[in-house]
């Protein structure tokens, strides 16, 4: 009663075995570089099915091996003429070059520990000399146009994006009154792949003095703080979670200040896909500029960040250290230090 299903499964084998490749099959091959028909289960091989999806996994008998993390991205073999990395055409991810309105993710990410970036951020800080402060950043970073990848892998190609924010801070000391507040708006041009990045970047700042910083200090001399700025930024991570940066800055127009800046330090969080857990983070900054003689101030952060996926933002909550001339450029040559508390959303 039994021979019959078993001579028909085995004629449905052999002829599955036997028949041609279609044209499915031959664009999988193509694709993924890979034949991911079924593999017959021998006397000497157990079954292996490729399973295509978010990982790079093979099931083989009851087991799933896994080669790629799931921050890799789809499966690519780079080595395949048709998803071979090519910068003018296709992304390390073997994602094509296509022109993107209102893109995700950014090609040139915001410095962690850099205290001039647009993003979302709160800090509550305790100053050397117990004078409590809060200091917030309301703002955004996104892009306008792309030519280069999409989807969840980390953004590739050229992209021009716009920036801006208000630099708040406020006094925990005096009834949570507004000390100062820098404004910002810039114009990034950004290139870059997986590994290397380039920034020809415009922005300008202001600074202003709150008004109940001026009614509790009627002698303080109030300062017309601004610039306009080109900066040339360069951005490399020799690993997936790790990331060395440096960019210059010259000031075309001032009001008070002097026109050169530099800023360089490192980056090291999730690069994809964290889940409820989160991972580490750690970000060094240091930001120098002439108008205080070339001195200026450090920043060093350490906690906990999350990300959805390689192409979104990171969101962090830890501790950070600065030390140096005042991040309020209206107390631009004024030095602090401060250590505090504080959580960071960079896009």
């Amino acid at each position: 009663m039994t021979a019959a299903p078993l001579n028909l499964t085995a004629a449905l084998c052999l002829l599955m075995a036997l028949a041609p490749p279609t044209a499915a099959d031959g664009w999988l091959s193509e694709r993924f570089g890979r034949d991911d028909r079924l593999m017959l289960a021998g006397a000497d091989s157990p079954e292996r099915l490729p399973r295509l999806g978010p990982r790079d996994e093979l099931i083989v008998g009851d087991k799933v091996e896994s080669s790629i993390p799931y921050e890799a991205g789809p499966i690519v073999a780079l080595t395949d003429d048709v998803a071979a990395y090519d910068p003018a055409t296709y992304g390390y991810s073997g994602q094509p070059y296509d022109l993107h309105l209102m893109p995700q993710g950014l090609i040139y990410r915001s410095y962690m520990a850099g205290s001039k970036e647009s993003r979302f951020r709160s800090v509550w800080h305790e100053e050397n000399d117990g004078h409590s402060i809060w200091d917030i950043t309301l703002g955004g970073n996104v892009g306008i146009l792309r030519y280069g990848t999409r989807g969840d892998t980390r953004p590739e190609g050229v992209q021009l994006g716009i920036e801006g924010a208000g630099l708040v801070r406020l006094d925990r000391d005096s009834n949570i009154d507004v000390a100062a507040t820098d404004y910002r708006f810039g114009i990034p041009i950004t290139w870059g792949d997986s590994i290397y990045q380039v920034k020809l970047a415009y922005y300008h700042l202001s600074s202003h003095l709150g008004d109940e910083f001026l009614i509790n200090n009627p002698g303080f001399q109030r300062l017309n703080y601004s610039r306009d700025v080109i900066v040339w930024g360069h951005s490399l991570y020799p690993t997936e979670r790790f990331r060395v940066y440096g960019e210059i800055g010259y000031a075309f127009h001032v009001d008070v200040g002097e026109p050169w800046e530099l800023q360089f330090g490192f980056d090291y969080g999730p690069s994809g896909r964290t889940g409820s857990r989160g991972a580490p983070f750690a970000a060094m900054n240091g930001h120098l500029r002439e108008e205080v003689d070339y001195g200026g101030n450090f920043v060093a952060q350490a906690g906990w960040a999350w990300r959805r996926s390689p192409a979104t933002g990171v969101y962090r909550l830890g501790v950070e250290y600065y030390n140096g001339k005042d991040d309020q450029y209206s107390f631009f040559d004024q030095s602090t230090e401060k250590v505090g508390f504080g959580m960071w959303y960079d896009y």
